[in-house]
């Protein structure tokens, strides 16, 4: 570790994994974690046919994330299936996710009346272009508020409700008095997510889980000449006299560097609280009831239909994905804390599941970085929220790639640069 490096990454976090090439995925390891010395049963299968991703969100096919995917090149690597079904809870059951106006006019969830005004906004949204001001009816999206421009349609609550939760993938209801700009570019994005691959849903998931990320930016780490140190127990980071990180030790070794990019777990004292996540694991022996028999599903739990301040998720994967041994089904149940029952407030998802083979529960606290990365050369991430897709994951990612190298990330890329390396 006599090297010096330009930047060195500490951690194995999914953020880290799309900056530098690193991911933590635990397979069945789950089970020595949560239940110490015990043998897991044998109706369960084999542990190497799990690969249980410990923080698992979904990809937008049309997103962010896949952009930022295909700028690196790492697709190559990579092989994806879409994910079958996209789900809200309303009013005591599960329902489709409607994206289109056709789907508006479909669905379950509004009456004769509402599919006809839902439709109307659909519409708008579908057609609305931010160039072209004969789409926009008058309206000033960055002045008009979600609920200003929603009230022009007369829509009632729970519409609102998976429109905004569901459909544009708010955490909570603070969008209602921002600027309305924002959640029709979301509208639209998974409506053209979701007509990429005319699935059920506009998500995508790698095969083998999140695990077969750090892998590929392994491999293509190695042709730019990166340098991979794994294994490596615990790192400190190191400061010059005027406080400015400059190399991380290990067992006695540093290596020197001039930028240390990390999660909040390595400089605690750099770092605030902001919160706490709740999550609940479960293996399953059949999909989640009320999904179309989906073998891969989000299902969006709005607040307002638990009582809650903030939305509830969730994740269900299977051997569809390559992700657990056939018959068996993989399910996270995850919600920002907001009582100190936790696992209680867990339940209404949990509900959702049916029977399940084994359950597992865990919470994590919540970082946000409190420092200034230009005095002190520190880049850290924010903490993984609640949500079960990369909307909000990635953002965090394209900031610190800004903060790290003074430059906006270019992601106006051929979606179709990826489809070569995609399995449907």
């Amino acid at each position: 570790m006599d090297e010096e490096y330009d930047v060195i990454v500490l951690g194995t976090g999914l953020k880290e994994c799309i900056l530098s090439g690193l991911l933590s995925v635990d397979g069945l390891k789950l089970w020595k974690r949560f239940r110490g010395s015990d043998k897991p049963p044998s109706d369960l299968g084999p542990s190497r046919d799990y690969n249980v991703d410990m923080i698992p969100k979904f990809m937008m096919a049309n997103g962010t994330l896949v952009r930022t995917l295909i700028h690196t090149d790492v697709t190559k690597y990579l092989s994806f299936k879409a994910v079958d079904g996209s789900y809200v809870f309303n009013k005591g059951k599960i329902h489709k996710v409607p994206a289109t106006d056709m789907e508006a006019l479909r669905s379950p969830l509004m009456g004769l009346f509402e599919k006809r005004r839902a439709r109307k906004f659909f519409i708008y949204v579908q057609e609305y272009k931010e160039n072209d001001p004969k789409t926009h009816e008058g309206l000033d999206l960055t002045r008009v508020t979600t609920k200003e421009l929603i009230s022009k349609y007369g829509l009632d609550d729970n519409t609102i409700d998976f429109i905004g939760h569901a459909l544009a993938l708010h955490r909570d209801d603070r969008y209602l008095y921002e600027p309305a700009l924002d959640t029709v570019k979301r509208m639209k994005l998974y409506a053209e997510s979701l007509a990429r691959f005319q699935g059920g849903s506009p998500y995508i998931y790698p095969l083998y889980g999140l695990g077969e990320l750090p892998q590929a930016f392994a491999r293509l780490s190695a042709v730019y000449g990166g340098t991979y140190m794994l294994n490596k127990p615990e790192c400190k980071v190191e400061f010059d006299l005027e406080g400015k990180a400059c190399g991380v030790t290990s067992e006695g070794e540093t290596a020197r560097c001039k930028k240390v990019v990390c999660d909040p777990s390595y400089l605690l004292n750099k770092a605030r609280k902001v919160g706490k996540v709740a999550r609940a694991i479960a293996i399953m022996s059949h999909p989640i009831p009320n999904t179309d028999e989906s073998h891969s599903v989000q299902v969006i739990l709005p607040q307002k239909q638990l009582g809650r301040k903030s939305d509830m998720y969730l994740f269900c994967s299977s051997y569809s994905h390559n992700v657990a041994p056939k018959g068996k089904f993989i399910a996270f149940v995850s919600a920002e804390v907001e009582t100190d029952r936790p696992e209680l407030e867990l339940k209404p998802g949990i509900d959702l599941l049916g029977l399940v083979d084994e359950l597992f529960f865990e919470t994590y606290d919540r970082y946000e970085p409190v420092n200034e990365p230009s005095l002190d050369n520190c880049f850290i991430s924010t903490s993984y929220d609640a949500t079960s897709h990369f909307e909000s994951t990635v953002m965090d990612v394209l900031s610190m790639y800004t903060m790290i190298t003074g430059k906006a990330l270019d992601l106006s890329v051929d979606l179709s640069a990826a489809s070569a390396a995609e399995e449907y």
